[in-house]
């Protein structure tokens, strides 16, 4: 043999497989990571009986994962709900919904100022398998009220809305959906269990894009619906069978971020209510929507519904989408960026991002004007952020000044 080649005889290919596979993890002070896609079974009966039903057990990772159980565990007793199931995002977790609780001839009755993906998705999508969408003020009662029917299923809501942080009366919605049969679904992303516990009030399923306030550092994708047992089974059916599961290693993450979730809700909402009050002294701004404002027009409501208001704080400038653009791209600290609930504050302008599909009648009702601009306060010095915000008033306002006798550079700073 030539004396440059390479001896492989002595390999152990089969170690290389196997060796170490055994591990212990029970004294872990973290959670472990599942990373697996199978699952080994003590014999054929055994996998017979998990695939079966017969026996609790993993059977293969787009239907269950050891991570994401622990997950969906935690999110379900935050929610003081029986159960909970992870899908890959919260859009995900809408499909998964619509999937397990429809079918053609039913409607769906859905607060026309929710995300604009989820009106997207019920209109256009769901409709082409025979199921209406109707879409109503999520403030007013009576259009609630008149548009469930015998053939209603679901029933959505939002609360607070985004962006317009409207607030809807889930006690009384829930009532309207139950005597006619329909669940009621709420979409808890904005203010998270933290600050709100919509099953309490009569909400059959919870829904969140876990990515957003759960994470809290904007790294991942996932959804996730808490309600009954009963309810959950019907998820689980629909998520082994079409496979819009979450991902272990984002579960994962999301465990992580669920751990100082409570410390971070409580931070930016010091943060959005200080800066909701200071950009309402803007000369620039024609409005301010934050549910923590006293002025704010359901104000009594959201003190009963809401143990807290959350990190995202939305105006209107002067000046439309010009002067939008212009404050947005003056910005050097805050972040150009769509997404809500990371660390790190970020702003955007709904009617050319989250809700440019929609039609501009359809964003007027839902209160979506062209000088409108969301921000998602994140954890950064409030100083640091005023400054930032203040330069970018500073910019629209030589175009659009104010009209304030009060309003001093100044005293904007302090």
């Amino acid at each position: 043999m030539d004396e440059d080649m390479v001896d492989l005889a002595g390999f152990d290919s089969t170690a290389a497989l196997h060796r170490g596979r055994e591990i212990d993890v029970s004294d872990v002070f973290c959670e472990p990571l599942a990373m697996t896609s199978a699952y080994t079974f003590t014999s054929a009966q055994d996998a017979w009986e998990r695939f079966s039903g017969q026996k609790e057990g993993n059977v293969y990772s787009r239907f269950t994962n050891p991570t994401v159980t622990a997950l969906e565990r935690r999110v379900a007793a935050m929610e003081s709900a029986e159960d909970a199931v992870a899908f890959a995002s919260g859009m995900g977790a809408f499909a998964g919904l619509c999937h397990a609780f429809l079918q053609q001839g039913n409607n769906i009755v859905c607060s026309r100022d929710v995300f604009g993906t989820t009106v997207n998705a019920f209109r256009n999508y769901m409709g082409r398998f025979g199921i209406e969408s109707r879409f109503v003020d999520l403030t007013d009662l009576s259009q609630w009220d008149a548009a469930i029917d015998g053939n209603t299923r679901l029933v959505v809501m939002e609360s607070p809305s985004n962006p317009t942080l409207k607030i809807g009366d889930i006690q009384a919605i829930s009532r309207f959906a139950h005597a006619k049969g329909a669940l009621l679904v709420v979409d808890n992303t904005m203010l998270t269990p933290v600050f709100q516990q919509p099953h309490t009030f009569g909400a059959d399923l919870v829904i969140h894009s876990a990515g957003k306030y759960m994470d809290g550092q904007g790294r991942v994708l996932a959804g996730i619906v808490t309600g009954s047992t009963v309810m959950t089974r019907e998820l689980r059916g629909v998520l082994r069978t079409l496979g819009i599961s979450c991902s272990p290693f984002n579960a994962w993450l999301i465990l992580k971020g669920l751990e100082t979730l409570e410390v971070r809700m409580l931070r930016v909402q010091d943060s959005a209510i200080e800066l909701s009050n200071w950009v309402s002294r803007q000369g620039c701004v024609r409005s301010v929507h934050y549910t923590g404002l006293t002025d704010h027009p359901q104000f009594a409501l959201a003190s009963r519904q809401q143990q807290g208001h959350g990190g995202l704080i939305c105006f209107e400038v002067k000046g439309g989408q010009e002067a939008a653009w212009r404050w947005i791209d003056a910005l050097l600290l805050v972040a150009r960026c769509t997404n809500i609930g990371d660390t790190r504050s970020m702003v955007t302008h709904p009617a050319t991002t989250t809700h440019c599909r929609l039609s501009e009648i359809e964003r007027q009702m839902a209160g979506i004007s062209d000088g409108m601009i969301r921000m998602s306060v994140g954890l950064e010095s409030l100083k640091d952020l005023k400054k930032d915000l203040r330069q970018a008033f500073d910019v629209i306002e030589r175009q659009y000044p104010s009209n304030s006798e009060n309003h001093t550079h100044a005293e904007s700073c302090q």
